[in-house]
């Protein structure tokens, strides 16, 4: 599951900083619409998925470790 985790983390990082390097060219009304309307809402659904991996992870470990 932290491979996952890792990986997905890595990919928001990845289009953040392709994001920051496309606003610099493309910066009018239709891009922040774009921002406000699809990016920021995947960045946070992203950040809670990353979240959630992350918990999941630390339960599975805890149930390995308890039945071992």
């Amino acid at each position: 599951m932290s491979a996952g985790s890792a990986r997905l983390t890595f990919t928001q990082k990845a289009l953040r900083e392709c994001w920051d390097d496309v606003k610099q060219q493309w910066s009018d009304q239709v891009s922040r619409d774009f921002e406000k309307n699809h990016l920021l809402p995947l960045d946070h659904q992203t950040s809670s998925a990353i979240r959630a991996m992350d918990k999941i992870a630390e339960v599975l470990h805890k149930i390995r470790q308890d039945c071992s």
